[in-house]
């Protein structure tokens, strides 16, 4: 009797660490699958997929480039040119409080406190001087990450969300500003 109870015990100490075992296989499975599953950027030409940060928020604020002394504007938008199809290209918004660029930003980014909305509506594009003084913020970004070729993803959303999700955005991006 006493070896039976002995061998009951034996085999259900088997049982829970086998089964103790298959969960913990298994989270770590999760894990192996969510990095199969995260996107390699590729650096390739085409359209750079730019995941950012701002001081503030700028998403419905008109972006212009600045020259690398931030003294005058070297590209900014027709207000024609701003609206495709009757919508604005702002940014997707991504976990943790990061952007997805739609508009063709850059490191010397700048914001005006027009909306996209009343750009839109201008006749013209303003002087150069009265864009320089709607200027609300010359140095808004607080990090930068290039992702390589947006076209390579399948969902560049969801697909940086899970770069986002597990931490490994400065590895697998290339830090523009950090």
């Amino acid at each position: 009797m006493r070896r039976n109870i002995i061998i009951i015990g034996m085999v259900f100490i088997t049982v829970a660490g086998c089964t103790a075992g298959n969960s913990l296989t298994g989270q770590s499975g999760q894990k192996a699958d969510q990095q199969k599953t995260m996107v390699k950027p590729q650096f390739t030409a085409g359209p750079p997929a730019l995941v950012y940060q701002t001081r503030n928020d700028y998403r419905n604020n008109v972006p212009v480039l600045l020259s690398e002394d931030k003294t005058s504007i070297v590209s900014y938008p027709d207000p024609k040119d701003i609206s495709i199809n009757g919508n604005y290209p702002l940014p997707d918004m991504l976990e943790n409080g990061y952007l997805l660029d739609n508009r063709g930003i850059g490191l010397r980014v700048a914001y005006l406190s027009m909306t996209y909305a009343e750009y839109a509506a201008l006749p013209e594009a303003p002087s150069m001087d009265a864009l320089m003084k709607m200027i609300i913020d010359n140095d808004p970004l607080t990090e930068m990450y290039n992702c390589g070729n947006r076209q390579v993803f399948k969902d560049v959303v969801n697909d940086l969300n899970v770069v986002i999700r597990s931490e490994k955005l400065k590895e697998v991006c290339k830090v523009v500003k950090n």
